[in-house]
């Protein structure tokens, strides 16, 4: 345990340190150094090769992992890894040709609404192939317990390389359109860096006779096919929907309120690192009593702390945005929207884990199909009649029909749920502190005012969590901290 505790740790912090990065990119720097129409380009662009990229790495990475373990070292280890590295070729390949062929078609598609986005097809491939090999390396390193570098080069790496691009702009060593053919390099080159890094934990011996179970793993990716594009459209789609629809500049100010809304998400990332190999063990024994606890508890924790991030994030909210240039203050409705969706999600707890780790991870795979098509088709809806307002609203709606039809399912099958009394405590005192707070002002410098406004709020509602213990766990952690800072321990 020593290692994935270590692991699971220094993930944490880069992911934290990754996001932080991302926050100063999107918030600041490509606000100040892209026109708001490149900015909206280059989120169009990543966020299409992100919808892309299951497709292209045809369920891999997740097969790897699973199918890993069952291969001895030697030749039948060696023809697993071969099959691994070549199988995504069979969609590569022929999507490449089809790209080829009708690239203008494509090109015509995508810039019906925004011209600019027409000569970049090849962008969204080339960044679209080279995530899907990024995650197949990825997965080689995870499966020998080795997941820091690989979580480094997705968190921290790229993002920092497009700082630096971005004041490459700032300071006119290179323009706009050497920066959008530098992200094609970028992310290659962190495949690469990936390929190379997983080759030397696990050497690759090419032996193309196929494993006896192929069959099995490529019906199997054929699956995760689907989980995997549904959920990247659930999270992506509707900057690409956008762009379809209104202005490219559109895209930019979405994203930006989008990325205020997502560090709710933060810490749900980094618990679920946690909550997933325990879900696992749990069901295996088939500890019903303990995959209740489990389940509220992480529902319980996660409540907590994402909705004092939503509170900190929509009562600071004027305040934030006067760090950023007028054409971006118009986001407010949306934060509120996606915020709320992401607390839904956290709330829910470790929910994915116990449906993935069952016996009925197709059911969740169909759900999440079905889902990604209700999501384009509430976008096609709304979109052209609210614009960005629509966007949110059609996400907001799909994550909570989503997460709704999760809940109902993992009740219906364990008879578990993860609410509790203290659930409605937590909730009640979001909900006073939120009236408490959303009509004070302070008459000094933003940045003043975000300080001093986020202490008058963390302050009572810690004291509230830690004077009433409505959390074991968080009247734990603090407990600890105190006697640290009073030299108890």
């Amino acid at each position: 345990m020593g290692i994935v505790f270590k692991q699971s740790l220094n993930n944490t912090l880069i992911t934290y340190f990754g996001f932080v990065i991302g926050g100063i990119n999107l918030l600041f720097l490509y606000t100040r150094f892209l026109t708001d129409e490149y900015f909206g380009l280059v989120n169009v662009i990543l966020s299409a090769s992100a919808v892309l990229m299951p497709l292209l790495a045809f369920g891999v990475p997740n097969t790897l992992v699973k199918y890993f373990a069952g291969f001895q070292a030697g030749r039948s280890r060696d023809s697993f890894l071969t099959l691994m590295v070549f199988l995504p070729l069979v969609l590569i390949l022929p999507i490449a040709l089809i790209s080829q062929i009708s690239n203008e078609a494509i090109g015509n598609f995508l810039s019906k609404e925004n011209p600019v986005v027409k000569g970049y097809v090849w962008h969204i491939f080339l960044i679209g192939v080279a995530m899907a090999y990024f995650e197949v390396f990825y997965a080689w390193a995870k499966v020998n317990m080795r997941s820091v570098f690989g979580n480094f080069m997705k968190e921290v790496f790229s993002r920092i390389t497009v700082s630096i691009l971005l004041l490459l702009i700032y300071v006119d060593v290179i323009s706009v359109l050497s920066f959008l053919n530098a992200l094609v390099l970028l992310y290659l080159l962190r495949t690469l860096i990936m390929m190379f890094y997983a080759f030397k934990l696990q050497h690759l011996k090419l032996n193309f006779k196929l494993p006896p179970n192929t069959m099995a793993m490529v019906s199997y990716s054929a699956l995760i096919i689907l989980g995997g594009s549904a959920a990247i459209v659930l999270l992506e789609v509707d900057k690409v929907m956008l762009n379809q629809f209104i202005e490219i500049e559109n895209v930019a100010y979405y994203s930006v309120a989008g990325y205020m809304a997502i560090t709710i998400a933060v810490p749900s990332r980094s618990m679920h690192n946690i909550t997933y190999p325990l879900t696992a063990e749990i069901l295996h024994n088939k500890d019903i009593p303990g995959l209740k606890r489990l389940y509220q508890k992480s529902s319980l924790t996660l409540f907590i702390i994402s909705g004092l991030l939503f509170l900190l994030i929509i009562l600071n909210l004027h305040d934030l945005y006067y760090f950023l240039p007028d054409s971006y203050r118009d986001g407010y409705i949306i934060v509120v929207i996606l915020g709320l969706a992401k607390v839904y999600d956290a709330i829910l707890g470790n929910n994915n884990a116990i449906l993935y780790n069952s016996d009925f991870y197709r059911a969740l795979l169909l759900m999440g199909v079905m889902l990604a098509v209700l999501t384009i088709l509430l976008n096609l809806w709304l979109i052209p009649r609210y614009g960005l307002d629509g966007a949110a609203i059609a996400s907001f709606l799909a994550f909570f029909i989503y997460n709704t039809i999760k809940l109902v399912y993992v009740k219906a099958k364990f008879n578990i749920q993860p609410f509790t009394k203290e659930t409605v405590k937590v909730f009640l005192l979001l909900l006073i502190i939120a009236l408490l707070f959303y009509f004070v002002k302070f008459p000094f410098h933003p940045l003043v005012n975000i300080g001093l406004k986020s202490f008058l709020i963390i302050v009572p509602y810690v004291f509230v969590l830690y004077r009433f213990k409505i959390s074991e766990d968080v009247f734990g952690a603090l407990s600890k901290y105190l006697d640290r800072i009073t030299g108890k321990k």
